[in-house]
């Protein structure tokens, strides 16, 4: 196995074996020297060798895999309904950045690339196999609804990647992936990229590579940020507090939550707070999840609260804060949550939120990822001293913050002609970045989220002097 570092390097794509005009291509959109996870897999990828890419997210991937495909797919005839090259991927926001970033480079060697995922309609994803697709990217889920519907044939795709193959493993996805592959070509050339190589994954590799190539790429300490991690005792009852000081002192923030009622649960919370939080998972549409992601990369968002799974497909630079609300289920969901911030060599900071409940486990996996820093209490102060990445929109819009306390004691009928709060859309209403007018969903939340507003206000300082000590 070779072992690279990511850092540049000095050979063009050109010298890698890719054709003229996809290296001009490229040359026109600013990328002329391949990332090191590039120069390492092309020359094996395009002589035809199954290739296993251990790489982190950044690295380059898409481009790796997305050369070689384009390059074999050679002068072949477009095949109504049968794609020529397959690529797996767990998730949406996945499947339509990759299509985004190969289909203007398939436009140059006159191919089509098309992508289909689950959480929107057909019309379009059968449209688009009707009309003929060379490279078609695919969830699992969508793509073996549509081989039962008899929608799209397999049988002559010849080139099969399966990226981010540890995630699939993750997400139960593995079963349905060797079913599809099955399908395809039995001469059929085998791209894998995974994060790690373990367990189930390493058997895919054994089960559907021939004698692969392997190359790890591993990230150069200079092309990282600094990340600052915290592990602060907080039990139950104070952690959407001590979540809504920290996205205050750090943030815009990306919180992860176990569960999707959870992560509804807190952005609601959030926003009630005074935050522009917004939701992401496996029950929102697609267009809902686009659209909170462009919202949180554009700065409308000061918080965007995920599950593990649609947290899959976020890749946003400049992150400044990640809490884990909820603690992540093993040391590897750990190291992939915290890996939203300090990327692209920004610093980041990481706050796990422990109750007495996880703190052993806590410990464990402190012990398994070297991070030395114990359990605390909360320091809000310290994340403040480094200063917000931007003060959060809801300050910016409203110079001066009303005490929910005194909304909490005002007589009912006055609190009912006030404006809602921002909150989530109703299940009947239009889809929008921090809604307001939302009521609580249970008779007497609202009333519960005030009362928790103002005990944490009231509560901070005696907060601040527990931190000092």
């Amino acid at each position: 196995m070779s072992t690279f570092p990511i850092s540049g390097t000095s050979a063009g794509f050109g010298d890698l074996g890719v054709p003229q005009a996809l290296a001009a291509a490229l040359g026109r959109r600013g990328i002329t020297a391949p990332f090191p996870i590039q120069a390492a897999t092309l020359p094996d990828s395009l002589a035809g060798r199954d290739v296993c890419g251990m790489a982190p997210t950044g690295s380059g991937k898409t481009l790796a895999f997305g050369l070689a495909i384009l390059t074999r797919l050679g002068a072949g005839k477009r095949g109504h309904r049968h794609p020529s090259a397959l690529v797996l991927v767990p998730t949406r926001e996945l499947a339509a950045q990759i299509e985004a970033e190969i289909a203007p480079l398939a436009a140059a060697v006159d191919a089509r690339v098309a992508s289909i995922y689950g959480g929107v309609g057909y019309g379009k994803q059968l449209g688009a196999l009707q009309r003929g697709v060379d490279v078609l990217i695919a969830c699992p889920g969508r793509l073996a609804d549509l081989v039962e519907r008899r929608c799209v044939d397999l049988s002559l795709v010849g080139v099969v990647v399966v990226d981010e193959a540890d995630r699939m493993a993750d997400m139960g996805f593995l079963p349905a992936v060797r079913r599809l592959i099955d399908m395809t070509s039995a001469s059929r050339q085998t791209l894998l990229f995974s994060a790690t190589l373990e367990g189930p994954v390493e058997k895919l590799v054994k089960d559907y590579q021939h004698n692969p190539v392997r190359h790890d790429v591993q990230p150069a300490r200079a092309d990282e940020g600094h990340v600052q991690h915290h592990f602060w005792r907080v039990e139950a009852e104070d952690r959407v507090a001590v979540t809504a000081e920290a996205i205050t002192a750090r943030g815009p923030a990306i919180v992860f939550c176990r569960t999707r009622r959870g992560a509804d649960r807190l952005s609601d919370r959030l926003a009630r707070s005074g935050l522009q939080a917004e939701a992401i998972h496996g029950d929102r549409s697609q267009v809902q999840r686009d659209r909170a992601l462009a919202a949180f990369r554009s700065g409308r968002l000061d918080v965007l609260v995920a599950t593990d799974v649609a947290s899959r497909g976020i890749h946003v630079d400049a992150v400044p804060l990640v809490v884990h609300f909820d603690p992540p289920a093993d040391p590897t969901d750990y190291v992939h949550r915290a890996g939203r911030t300090g990327r692209a060599g920004a610093d980041g900071t990481v706050v796990s939120l422990v109750g007495h409940e996880h703190v052993v486990k806590t410990k464990l996996m402190q012990k398994k990822l070297g991070l030395s820093n114990g359990i605390s209490s909360p320091d809000v102060p310290s994340l403040a001293s480094i200063g917000p990445a931007r003060e959060p929109r809801a300050l910016q819009s409203r110079p001066e913050r009303k005490d929910p306390a005194a909304e909490r004691f005002a007589p009912r009928a006055d609190r009912a002609k006030k404006p809602g709060a921002p909150g989530r859309p109703s299940r009947g209403g239009a889809e929008r970045i921090a809604p307001t007018g939302a009521s609580p969903k249970k008779p007497g939340g609202a009333r519960r989220i005030r009362a928790g507003a103002a005990q944490a206000r009231s509560s901070g300082q005696r907060r601040r002097q527990d931190v000092r000590r």
